[in-house]
C-alpha cells in the first residue's frame, strides 16, 4: 500500500469534486445524519490515511463480497481496493496455498492494532469433520486470530451475525456468528442477505469523521442503520393506512403498488435503512420490487421470520388461531367499548348534575330572603 491519503488516491482513480461531494452526502444519509454533516465527512475524509483492511471469508455463499463487488457509489476500485486498502481478500488475491497464507500473516505484521477486520460467513460449531478449513485450521481460529489483532472488527451479513441459514433448523454444521470468536475489541454487526455495501461504508466513514465507531444497539449494530422501523420510512405505508393490500401476487393490488403485509411482508417488524438506501445501484430494494421483506436483519430470520410470504407469526403465542387482524379487530371493539361506557358515564353524570343544580335553585326561590344587620345595604353605607 502506498503513502497516498483517501483523497488523493480517489482523485487518482478519476474520482471528480462533484462525485466525491456527493458520495460525502451519501454518507451522511446512511448514518442518518442531516445533510449539513456532509462538509465535516468530506474534510475528515480528505485528510485521513487509507484504512487497511483484511476480509476473512468463512462458511458462506459469497453474496457479501458479489454485494461489495457490485458496489454502485462508490464502486469497488475506489471504496476498497483505493480507499480502504483492501490488503486480504481470498477471493481477489492473484496467490492461492501457502503464499495466500504468508499474505495473510504479512498484512496483520505491518499494521498490527491498525487495520479493519472484515469477516464474512458463519463458524460452523463442530469443524472436527473438515467443514470450512483455512490452511487446513478451523475457520474459527483464523477469525479469532485476526479480530484479536485488528482496531474493529466488522461481521457482514446474516451469516457472519449469528450464523444465517447454516444455522436453521435441520442444517448439519450448527454453525454461529462469529461474536465468540471476537476478543475484546470492538465488534459491529451489519447483518443482511446479502450486505449494503454502503452501510459498510458508511460504519468506516463514521470512524474516519469521529475517530469512534457508531453507537450501536445491544447485538452491535449501528443504531443509525438499523435504528428504523421498515415500516416507517415504506414507500408503501400510506396504502397500509388506507387499507389497500395486494391479496394475491400479480392481483390489482400488487400491480397498482398496494401495501404487501398482507402477502407476508415482514417490514412492521425489522429494523434497517433498506427503504433509504436500497440496493442495486440506490434504485430499489424488496418491497419497491414488489417482494416484501423477509427480515433477514434480524435474529434467526430464517426460522424466526419465515415463512418467507405468509403472514406474520400469531401475536398471542398460547392462542395460535388469533391472527393480528383478528388481534387488531379485537383492540378495536375494546378501546370502543371503553369510550362508550366513558360517554355513558359523563352522561349520567351530567345529568345528576342538573337535577341538583335544578333542586338547589328551586329550594333558594321558596327560602325568604335573609335579614340585613347592621353595616349591611345602604342604612350600612349612609352610617358609614
Amino acid at each position: 500500500m502506498d503513502d497516498l491519503g483517501l483523497y488523493a488516491a480517489l482523485i487518482r482513480r478519476g474520482m471528480t469534486r462533484r462525485s466525491f461531494l456527493k458520495f460525502s452526502t451519501a454518507m451522511a444519509a446512511a448514518l442518518a445524519m442531516p445533510a449539513a454533516y456532509a462538509p465535516r465527512i468530506a474534510r475528515a475524509v480528505e485528510t485521513a490515511p487509507r484504512l487497511p483492511v483484511i476480509w476473512i471469508r468463512a462458511q458462506s455463499c459469497g453474496g457479501n463480497t458479489e454485494a461489495m463487488l457490485r458496489s454502485h457509489e462508490p464502486t469497488v476500485s475506489t471504496l476498497l481496493l483505493d480507499t480502504l486498502s483492501l490488503e486480504y481478500h481470498e477471493s481477489l488475491l492473484a496467490t492461492a496455498g501457502g503464499a495466500a497464507g504468508l499474505s495473510l500473516a504479512s498484512a496483520m505484521d505491518r499494521y498490527p492494532g491498525g487495520y479493519v477486520a472484515v469477516i464474512e460467513g458463519a463458524l460452523p460449531a463442530n469443524p472436527s469433520g473438515g467443514s470450512c478449513l483455512v490452511g487446513g485450521r478451523p475457520v474459527e481460529d483464523v477469525v479469532r486470530e485476526v479480530s484479536d489483532g485488528a482496531l474493529a472488527t466488522i461481521a457482514v451479513g446474516s451469516c457472519a451475525f449469528d450464523g444465517g441459514i447454516s444455522a436453521a433448523d435441520g442444517t448439519l454444521t450448527d454453525s454461529k456468528g462469529v461474536r465468540d470468536a471476537v476478543g475484546s475489541g470492538p465488534l459491529i454487526m451489519l447483518p443482511g442477505c446479502p450486505l449494503n455495501v454502503v452501510n459498510l461504508s458508511a460504519v468506516i466513514v463514521h470512524y474516519l469523521t469521529f475517530k469512534e465507531w457508531p453507537a450501536r444497539d445491544p447485538m452491535n449494530r449501528p443504531l443509525s442503520i438499523y435504528g428504523g422501523l421498515i415500516h416507517n420510512q415504506c414507500e408503501r405505508r400510506p396504502h397500509f393506512e388506507f387499507g389497500e393490500f395486494a391479496l394475491a401476487w400479480g392481483d390489482e393490488g400488487a400491480q397498482r403498488g398496494w401495501c404487501l403485509y398482507k402477502l407476508g411482508c415482514k417490514g412492521p417488524e425489522v429494523m434497517a435503512n433498506c427503504p433509504t438506501v436500497r440496493y442495486g445501484d440506490g434504485v430499489s430494494w424488496n418491497v419497491r420490487a414488489g417482494a416484501g421483506c423477509m427480515g433477514c436483519v434480524m435474529p434467526n430470520f430464517w426460522d424466526a421470520m419465515g415463512p418467507v410470504y405468509k403472514r406474520l407469526p400469531a401475536p398471542v403465542p398460547i392462542v395460535p388461531g388469533v391472527t393480528v387482524d383478528m388481534l387488531g379487530v379485537g383492540m378495536v371493539a375494546a378501546v370502543g367499548a371503553v369510550a362508550g361506557a366513558h360517554a355513558v358515564g359523563m352522561g349520567i353524570r351530567y345529568k345528576r348534575r342538573g337535577r341538583i343544580a335544578r333542586r338547589e335553585a328551586a329550594a333558594a326561590a321558596a327560602s325568604p330572603a335573609a335579614p340585613t344587620g347592621p353595616g349591611d345595604g345602604d342604612h350600612g353605607a349612609g352610617e358609614a
